[in-house]
């Protein structure tokens, strides 16, 4: 697997939500923050959308929203304010309904995915409180397409919707990310994951510790992955990814342990080997510096 979808793949928690909604007339409703991410798409008609900190962005046919940090923020018409205190609902909670059809009607896809905030990536981190996807003719025709497909299951829900669901929606996740990314201006003195994952050399790196998290990597090595000097390669690496290698080594090695601690019966021992420590000992003791909790115990506060 690649950066992005590693980054995704150990924070998420159980199957995402979601639901295609629909508002008609004068209409509000503020979704509470949670920990998680959340997006809405317009599939017909426009509203708007008002941030916690206040700011308020236009929404139109096609427009998609991703809130990284699952802030909370409200959804309303764009006819006049809004009242002071709409319903309040949360992402995870919505239900699939529609309002009758009408020239003012909003027809909203909506969905929510649960996040491990022990587990987040600093990739994600860097995503803003709210990216604001707008349609283009010609811009994400993965999300656009993405975005086709789980209307029309949504709609439709026909034999088989559980098992496609699901995909689309990690579609969805991954195309909104990369929408953010592709639309980060072009900065050869930037720092920070977005400049990271521009940078081939630094990518062969970190795609060699993913791949391989278990190998006893050094900094020479990983720096004649990236085709660069020791020092040299270790200066760039810490710049943009904020840790050290063999820094960031240990923190993917830990996170990957977490994931598989949840997400697997396997012994401690196999998850000891699977992220390069020769003893089950050495391990706990990595993760219990990392984390602040035994192994062991993680895993049972995660069943």
């Amino acid at each position: 697997m690649d950066v992005l979808s590693d980054a995704i793949t150990a924070m998420r928690l159980g199957r995402p939500h979601s639901a295609r909604t629909g508002r008609r007339g004068r209409w509000a409703v503020r979704h509470s923050s949670f920990a998680g991410a959340g997006f809405h798409v317009v599939l017909q008609g426009a509203c708007r959308l008002t941030s916690e900190g206040g700011s308020r962005i236009a929404l139109g046919t096609g427009d998609a929203v991703f809130l990284p940090h699952g802030s909370a923020h409200q959804l309303a018409d764009g006819l006049s304010d809004p009242p002071a205190d709409p319903p309040v609902t949360a992402l995870t909670e919505m239900e699939d309904r529609l309002p009758p059809d009408g020239p003012d009607s909003v027809v909203l896809l909506c969905g929510a995915y649960l996040i491990d905030r022990t587990r987040r990536h600093p990739l994600l981190d860097e995503l803003p409180e709210i990216v604001h996807l707008p349609s283009r003719v010609g811009r994400h025709p993965s999300l656009r397409a993405a975005i086709d497909l789980l209307g029309t299951e949504l709609e439709r829900r026909r034999p088989g919707a559980d098992a496609v669901l699901p995909s689309l929606l990690d579609a969805l996740l991954v195309y909104m990310v990369r929408g953010w990314l592709d639309e980060q201006p072009e900065d050869h003195a930037a720092t920070g994951w977005t400049a990271a994952l521009r940078d081939p050399r630094i990518v062969a790196a970190l795609d060699g510790i993913h791949d391989a998290p278990a190998r006893p990597w050094t900094v020479e090595e990983l720096g004649a992955r990236a085709g660069m000097s020791r020092a040299a390669f270790s200066r760039r690496f810490t710049a943009l990814v904020g840790r050290p290698p063999l820094a960031y080594l240990t923190w993917w090695r830990m996170t990957t342990a977490a994931g598989l601690l949840r997400d697997s019966d396997l012994p401690l021992s196999a998850v000891a080997t699977r992220v390069g420590y020769g003893s089950e000992f050495a391990f706990a003791n990595a993760f219990k510096r990392a984390f602040g909790v035994a192994p062991g115990r993680y895993r049972k506060q995660g069943s």
